[in-house]
């Protein structure tokens, strides 16, 4: 293949995977819609749906004849879950949501930022929830930040970091300087810096060798997740990652 013609496919490559993420905040979408996001061409669009609808990977609704993510998306997101541990994984979340009464959240690094796997919401009527398939901007979120302090710290972000609240860490040198405090800590802390009035707290969830493997955590209305209850959050996070990692041990 000559280099002209690997490049078209790169491209076509990156452009199906762009259209299949503009699903993921938004659940239905027309290839109009598409286009404006990507900025790509009405036809242009038109196309590749067609193309990933026809493998399967977006459905259409016969009604309103709007697309949504397909049977074998859902198919292989299931099997990816599934070889991440995840039907193990889950009752151990779910003990974790029981013994602090928070929501209990996994998720994975994807570039700069933390997709959602898994989420055990808390039972209380006030809570903060974030549903699987949502994801956040890795230097603004405790699962983030822990998966950094303990994975890989690179980041490919512009100084100034974006700002969603007053204690937003925007820049590389501030945003080292609390790793640097995570490691010390054990466990990353999210003080409201991606919704004022929410805390969160997360440790890395580490594979069969020791690797990280993703970040799990608590997360909760800041009046209910004080500094004073930060020690005891933190134990009961490394409580189960301890033990989904001698889980994952097992697999091996």
């Amino acid at each position: 293949m000559d280099t002209e013609n690997l490049r078209r496919g790169t491209q076509a490559v990156e452009r199906a995977i762009a259209v299949l993420r503009t699903f993921e905040r938004t659940p239905t979408l027309t290839p109009t819609e598409v286009a404006h996001r990507l900025g790509l061409s009405v036809s242009t669009a038109h196309r590749i749906i067609r193309a990933l609808h026809s493998a399967g990977m977006l459905g259409q609704d016969q009604v309103t004849e709007r697309y949504h993510l397909g049977i074998t998306t859902a198919t292989l997101g299931r099997l990816a879950l599934e070889r991440l541990g995840a039907t193990m994984m889950l009752p151990e979340l779910e003990k974790l949501r029981d013994r602090t009464g928070e929501a209990v959240n996994l998720g994975v690094r994807i570039g700069d930022e933390v997709a959602v796997l898994l989420q055990v919401p808390s039972r209380h009527p006030l809570r903060y929830e974030q549903e699987p398939g949502s994801r956040n901007p890795i230097h603004v979120c405790a699962m983030g930040k822990a998966l950094l302090a303990f994975g890989d710290p690179e980041v490919t972000m512009e100084e100034p970091f974006t700002r969603y609240t007053g204690a937003t860490i925007t820049t590389r040198s501030g945003l080292a300087a609390e790793l640097d405090r995570i490691r010390s800590r054990g466990a990353a802390v999210n003080f409201e810096e991606r919704v004022v009035g929410v805390r969160a707290v997360a440790v890395p969830l580490r594979d069969g060798r020791g690797a990280v493997l993703a970040a799990i955590a608590i997360q909760g209305p800041a009046v209910r997740l004080g500094d004073d209850r930060l020690p005891e959050l933190t134990d009961e996070l490394t409580k189960t990652a301890s033990s989904l990692a001698a889980a994952q041990r097992g697999l091996i």
